[in-house]
């Protein structure tokens, strides 16, 4: 029973560090799209084109492979902790 609930406990501790990855990864994203707008801005540009701009840059980012690879916080820790387990035994 305690097996059980250390997999559940971890799952979720896996599960807040994912999100708490995956927000701050998405926001590093927004911030280096806008800044590019700022430095590369085309003439007479307005509010709405630099909205498009970072759309479309975010889209590819949920497209992409940096927010795939995020899932990997899933696997990796489990996987080390059998090794370490099955190393020690």
């Amino acid at each position: 029973m305690r097996f059980l609930q250390l997999i559940v406990l971890g799952f979720v501790a896996l599960t807040v560090i994912y999100w708490l990855v995956s927000i701050y990864s998405r926001s590093v994203r927004r911030e280096k799209l806008e800044n590019s707008w700022a430095e590369e801005a085309p003439e007479g540009a307005d509010e709405a084109m630099r909205d498009a701009y970072i759309a479309e840059g975010m889209a590819k980012y949920e497209n992409g492979l940096r927010k795939k690879l995020i899932l990997l916080i899933y696997v990796i820790p489990p996987v080390v902790t059998a090794a370490i387990i099955l190393a020690i035994n």
